[in-house]
């Protein structure tokens, strides 16, 4: 609780002991950036189905994917409070595809690097993604294995100093223009999950092939599918020991999730911002449509989800942060705050009428977007399965 100028209690939406001075001026500086630098070409990009590679060095220059990283590899941190403020404030840019992007670089491809990199391998590819100079791209996902991970096809064999990787993998975020893959391989196909281990494969490199695949939503994502065939690379491109990828995708799943619900909840406030402008600017029997009974009850339900929704998120943020177990609570905020998206989406295109159609507008754009979250980074129905297993069902 915060305390008004009377030392009177006054509701808390759990920043105040969450989020320092600090922060909110980091929030600050991030929001005006994304305001004057992203907003605006939002439609423009959606419909090129591109952003500009550019948009990357910007956003490197100005610091934004260094807060978690250390200073030691190009970092300001390491803070995951304050990577959580610069999740919140880019998914505000009317863009999912671009957050996505922007945060599959920061939140998958950065973070498996340093977390299981040697100090060469952050120095090969971690500082200049950091800066935004290259793009990065995490591969698990295959054709016939998505949430099976044990299920992998993709093969790493071992050829003296060298591995020979042979595989596809297929959704990947940045996918069709990444600079650097972390690429998930399967060493030892009889092991189980103690048979999967991480490799990072560079662009260009013989019988690597990236394309891209065109989305209902997140158009300007370059969301590609990756095709490897004898792709020889050598050990000093192994992450970590060999057998512990499943273990170092597990330990990262918790951010990835958490990450993608601070997403899903700043993002559905922004679009009920916007609905609710055009609630009072439109009008229909001499007032605003939003006076009326119907919409001010639908307003006010989707306004408590969103804050049902974060307080969730923040929740499991907390617990990350000081190192607790969350892993029941980031499921739950990931399934909850990703339904809630869409759910805000689809009422802010109904309450513009004809023009939520219509593709000028962000309401269609916003729906289509956020239709990818309860399928992405862990499907709604495998939240619920480990939601339910770790109530002991």
């Amino acid at each position: 609780m915060s305390r008004d100028r009377f030392g009177a209690a006054q509701p808390s939406d759990g920043r105040d002991a969450l989020f320092s001075e600090e922060h909110e001026a980091l929030r600050s500086s991030v929001r005006a950036f994304v305001e004057k630098e992203l907003v605006p070409h939002a439609q423009e990009w959606d419909k090129a189905e591109a952003f500009p590679r550019e948009v990357f060095e910007r956003v490197g220059e100005l610091g934004f994917f260094g807060m978690k990283f250390p200073e030691e590899v190009g970092g300001s941190g390491p803070d995951l409070i304050a990577d959580a403020v610069v999740t919140e404030e880019l998914a505000r840019c009317g863009s999912g595809g671009v957050a996505a992007a922007l945060g599959a670089h920061k939140d998958l491809a950065c973070l498996y690097v340093s977390n299981f990199g040697s100090a060469e391998q952050h120095k090969r590819w971690l500082t200049p993604a950091i800066e935004g100079k290259s793009i990065g791209a995490f591969a698990v996902t295959e054709p016939d294995a998505g949430s099976d991970i044990a299920g992998l096809k993709t093969r790493a064999v071992r050829d003296g100093d060298d591995w020979v990787i042979d595989g596809s993998k297929t959704f990947i975020t940045n996918g069709a223009w990444a600079d650097f893959v972390v690429v998930a391989a399967k060493t030892d196909p009889d092991a189980g999950h103690e048979g999967l281990t991480l490799f990072v494969v560079e662009r260009g490199t013989p019988g690597f092939e990236q394309k891209r695949i065109r989305m209902l939503g997140w158009r300007p994502s370059q969301t590609g599918e990756l095709t490897l065939s004898s792709v020889r690379v050598p050990d000093s491109h192994r992450l970590g020991e060999v057998g512990s990828g499943f273990y170092a995708i597990m330990q990262n799943f918790a951010w990835e999730r958490v990450s993608m619900a601070l997403g899903q909840s700043s993002g559905a406030q922004h679009i009920y911002e916007i609905a609710k402008q055009y609630a009072l600017e439109r009008t229909a029997f001499g007032r605003p449509i939003g006076k009326f009974q119907v919409w001010r009850h639908r307003f006010a339900d989707i306004a408590t989800r969103i804050e049902a929704g974060r307080a969730m998120t923040y929740d499991a943020l907390r617990k990350i942060a000081s190192g607790e177990d969350a892993l029941r609570e980031v499921a739950m905020a990931k399934l909850y705050t990703s339904e809630v998206a869409f759910k805000v989406a689809d009422e802010c295109v109904q309450i513009h009428g004809g023009y939520g159609y219509v593709t000028e507008f962000p309401a269609e754009r916003a729906l289509r977007d956020a239709r990818l979250g309860p399928i992405g980074g862990g499907t709604s129905e495998i939240m619920k399965e480990i939601i339910g297993k770790t109530l002991g069902l």
